[in-house]
């Protein structure tokens, strides 16, 4: 079978995992990868066995490879991916897209004007937990969807992360660190957004961390910590959306989908769980639970309240970073659109700028990109 030559270029932390996974893969192989530090290239190289190290330059250069894969900071992002697009190469980036939405603008019109795909993470949407939850929503279980609430409440990294630094600065915070994961799976599941109304503030101008080795040093915040608005849907659904670093707990769910005829719910302990991760929970509550021709397999969780705890149908339940990727490569040699696209990325950055224009502004935010809902998995 075909594999497709990867040069990857960004090798911190988070490549370990797309080593990792890639090495899995009967599609996709890394031929080369690249860092501003080469020692850090050269490491990784020798503990994955990748045959080069060397510079973006090289790989670029190189007629093995036939996609770049960006792990570098988002500010980096467009930079990277329009110079791969412009040496004649297929782009898949972390997320997200860009920092900016002009930039965003320019990876997609090079990558149309050079006939290359471009895809980019997240590809949680795609694990199993969030592919059932869609399945169930597209054959009608709970009704026509009518409303949705998504949210990620956290106290910020500064008491856990060994460089939070970062997630204060522009390009991240709780809205463009975090918010990727929510709204990508709420547009996945639900089509896109038409309209937003937003509020984001900066609630702790500094923040002391807490966590080893930069214990005591204290963060200069940059970027709102605490955002809350509502996406109207062109479909006329209404959801609820929170990213903050400013809560210290919470029972709010990470995700729920009211729909005519029940509920869809995710809660996960972990206030950093929820659509980040690939796998966990689904519970469900059918308007007439006593009598519904539910799904086959719910196993009630708890008699009191009716819910119901859905069995996972779908593959990629563990950390699949990645599964994206492997599609668009799939879609290289099947020559078929592939579901981790850039429209839905540039939707999705759209989205999230539209908060921060709404609050500054204090009016809705019109959203003017649209992205296809991507095609189920099918089942074994």
């Amino acid at each position: 079978m075909k594999k497709i030559g990867i040069g990857l270029v960004g090798c911190g932390v988070i490549s370990d995992i797309y080593f990792q996974n890639i090495a899995k893969s009967d599609v996709m192989e890394v031929i080369a990868c690249a860092d501003l530090i080469q020692d850090k290239a050269k490491l990784q190289a020798e503990k994955y066995n990748i045959s080069k190290s060397c510079t973006v330059e090289e790989i670029l250069k190189d007629d093995n490879i036939e996609l770049v894969l960006n792990l570098t900071n988002p500010g980096s992002h467009a930079d990277v991916m329009i110079a791969a697009l412009n040496a004649g190469k297929h782009v898949y980036s972390e997320k997200p897209l860009a920092v900016e939405l002009e930039d965003g603008k320019r990876i997609l019109d090079v990558a149309n004007k050079k006939g290359l795909k471009v895809g980019c993470a997240p590809d949680t949407f795609l694990g199993g937990r969030l592919q059932t939850i869609r399945k169930i929503l597209d054959d009608g279980w709970i009704g026509r969807p009518v409303a949705a609430t998504a949210f990620m409440a956290c106290h910020g990294h500064e008491i856990w992360h060994p460089g939070p630094e970062f997630f204060y600065k522009t390009g991240a915070g709780p809205l463009f660190d975090m918010g990727p994961y929510y709204i990508t799976a709420l547009v996945t599941l639900l089509g896109s957004v038409n309209r937003v109304a937003g509020y984001a503030k900066i609630s702790f101008p500094q923040r002391t961390i807490t966590s080893e080795p930069l214990k005591g040093e204290i963060i200069d915040v940059e970027v709102p910590t605490h955002v809350a608005g509502t996406l109207e849907f062109d479909s006329g659904l209404i959801a609820n959306v929170m990213t903050s670093f400013d809560i210290w707990d919470s029972h709010l769910p990470n995700l729920e989908i009211y729909g005519s005829e029940g509920t869809l719910s995710i809660v996960d302990e972990d206030p950093l769980g929820g659509p980040n991760i690939f796998g966990g929970d689904v519970l469900l509550r059918h308007k007439d639970q006593s009598d519904w021709n539910g799904y086959p397999d719910a196993i009630p969780r708890n008699p009191a309240t009716e819910w119901n705890s859905i069995p996972v149908i779908y593959e990629y339940n563990s950390n699949s970073r990645g599964v994206g990727l492997e599609d668009m490569c799939n879609s290289i040699i099947e020559n078929r659109n592939h579901r981790a696209s850039g429209d839905i990325a540039y939707h999705v950055l759209e989205i999230l700028h539209g908060f921060y224009i709404s609050s500054n502004e204090g009016k809705y935010y019109k959203v003017e990109s649209k992205c296809e809902r991507p095609e189920l998995f099918e089942l074994d």
